[in-house]
């Protein structure tokens, strides 16, 4: 059975650190992209970041460069994203999803998501 599930959510202080991981059965990780998206409560579902299929291409959205980092190992069927000087406007669900083909902004062109990890940044 395709899955995608996220694990690593929680409660942070500003400033703090949280490492995302999304682990994938059903399917072999190594042919998909992998999109990050989040969606906070009142809001649309936004992208996040999302890695190519080898890993060699990355996109982050402007809100999150240079703060956030995404990554995979196939081998463990897992992609992660480590979130570094997380603020409170971060605070949202957290959902990995697999990409039809290539990295794209748009939540149409994904078509298997986990169930989202909460993240909340707060003092």
């Amino acid at each position: 059975q395709l899955q995608l599930v996220e694990s690593g959510g929680g409660l942070v202080q500003p400033g703090g650190s949280l490492r995302l991981s999304c682990a994938a059965s059903g399917f072999t990780l190594d042919y998909y992209a992998i999109g990050w998206f989040r969606q906070a409560p009142g809001k649309e579902r936004e992208g996040v970041s999302c890695i190519s299929r080898a890993g060699g291409s990355t996109n982050y959205a402007d809100s999150v460069k240079g703060r956030f980092t995404i990554s995979r190992d196939n081998a463990k069927n897992t992609v992660y994203l480590q979130m570094n000087s997380l603020k409170p406007e971060d605070t949202a669900v957290y959902y990995c999803a697999r990409a039809r083909g290539s990295c794209r902004w748009s939540i149409y062109s994904y078509d298997n998501w986990g169930q989202g990890t909460q993240v909340t940044v707060s003092s």
